[in-house]
């Protein structure tokens, strides 16, 4: 049994100047868990994603329909969202690769989709299996298409930052991707920082870049992972710029097969707990996705990376699970 009372939270402290409300994209069931060794059973996902509904998530990012050869821990994408317990005020969007992917997604009943592309050359060949432009060529029917459909689009711009082979990023080569992405129609751009290298002033530096290439500042979303435990200033340096949204993974899930010791994505509760210290509104229950996070930990068999998961689950008496055999 969970002690909520014992459970301390922040106190708002309002700074001038910052959004008042802060949209939090989930991507724990789908950047998360296909980074994760294990594959876990699809009823363990639907669960996962009922108690980030039950948290107050709103935009949970599904699952990916890219080919189970490719990522065989979202092997049961169609089975997956066939079982979804839909409400109403929630979006799931589902990741999709190309056409073939697009296909797959409508059929099992997707109603907003995201496609991938990268800054560099390099991660475009390595990751993706193209080049740059290939990339935003195989994204641009897909977007066409959805948008026909009256589907919803988001874009990812992976490497936005620094880049494993390439090194630093030019601001410019991110700015490039995400003006086309919204030309094609893309809602949002999501800036990643997927070897978790930014630091504050690189954020400015590539808001600013984006922005120039036409970007609102509206249409922009961030996505951090804490390789250098730099995240959550890349948060606080996006907020001050005016970035209303922002990519999370419960309890840290996920890791970054690209960079030595990365830690994975931006943990959620650890932005929340930012950003109600900040006096912004989440409309999450920090300790409904705490007690999420904990029992997700206990089916990977292994503890979350969460520094505000383990403290909030110590101070209200959760043991966190052993590490599992094998795992």
């Amino acid at each position: 049994m969970v002690d909520a009372a014992a459970m301390v939270f922040p106190s708002p402290a309002p700074v001038p100047g910052l959004p008042a409300m802060v949209s939090v994209y989930e991507v724990g069931p789908r950047d998360g868990l296909q980074a994760e060794k294990a594959v876990l059973p699809t009823e363990v996902k639907l669960e996962f994603i009922h108690r980030l509904q039950q948290a107050g998530l709103r935009s949970i990012e599904a699952t990916s329909f890219v080919s189970p050869r490719w990522v065989p821990q979202l092997a049961d994408a169609d089975e997956l969202m066939a079982g979804l317990a839909r409400q109403g005020s929630v979006r799931y969007p589902v990741l999709v690769p190309n056409e073939r992917g697009y296909d797959r997604a409508r059929a099992a009943g997707a109603e907003e989709i995201a496609v991938f592309v990268s800054a560099t050359e390099r991660f475009a060949r390595e990751n993706l299996g193209t080049t740059r432009s290939g990339a935003l060529e195989l994204a641009a029917p897909v977007v066409r298409r959805a948008l026909a459909d009256g589907v919803a689009v988001r874009g990812y711009v992976s490497m936005c930052f620094g880049d494993p082979w390439e090194g630093r990023v030019d601001p410019a080569q991110a700015a490039a991707v995400a003006g086309r992405l919204v030309e094609l129609g893309c809602r949002t751009v999501s800036l990643g920082d997927t070897i978790g290298v930014a630091t504050a002033g690189q954020v400015v530096e590539v808001l600013d870049a984006v922005t120039a290439a036409g970007v609102r500042r509206d249409q922009i979303a961030l996505h951090f992972h804490d390789t250098y435990g730099q995240a959550l200033t890349n948060v606080l340096a996006g907020l001050h710029a005016g970035i209303t949204e922002f990519d999370a993974s419960a309890g840290g899930l996920g890791g970054c097969p690209y960079a030595k010791s990365a830690t994975g994505n931006l943990a959620t509760e650890d932005l929340v707990w930012l950003l109600t210290g900040l006096g912004i509104d989440t409309g999450i229950d920090l300790t409904v996705l705490v007690c999420t996070s904990v029992w997700m930990a206990e089916q990977l068999g292994r503890p979350s990376p969460s520094r505000v998961v383990a403290a909030l689950a110590s101070g209200a008496g959760i043991d966190p699970p052993a590490p599992a055999a094998g795992r």
